[in-house]
């Protein structure tokens, strides 16, 4: 008999300790998941990504509309997971 989960297709949301960018600045990170849609805010960016990574064994949630976060996360997301750190630089936040 076949389980749900092995026919099903439905966007799980990403589970975690949801936590703010600056938080986890410069930290060592596994990156493990991510979503990006619309946001409804019209400030900055049209879109927004959730970032699902663990640090120090916890999973944790971030959200972000940094457009150079969401560009990095569609080129290699593929590589997940992946270890990175986010880095600022100025006002702009990118994976190093």
């Amino acid at each position: 008999m076949l389980k749900f989960s092995d026919f099903a297709e439905e966007v799980r949301p990403l589970d975690g300790k949801k936590v703010k960018i600056a938080e986890i600045l410069n930290k060592k990170m596994v990156v493990i998941n991510y979503k990006i849609k619309q946001s409804q805010y019209k400030k900055g960016s049209d879109r927004y990504a959730t970032i699902q990574a663990e640090i120090d064994d916890e999973r944790l949630v971030i959200f972000t509309g940094s457009l150079i976060l969401i560009e990095q996360l569609e080129k290699y997301g593929d590589k997940m997971p992946f270890e990175a750190e986010i880095k600022q630089i100025d006002k702009f936040f990118t994976f190093i």
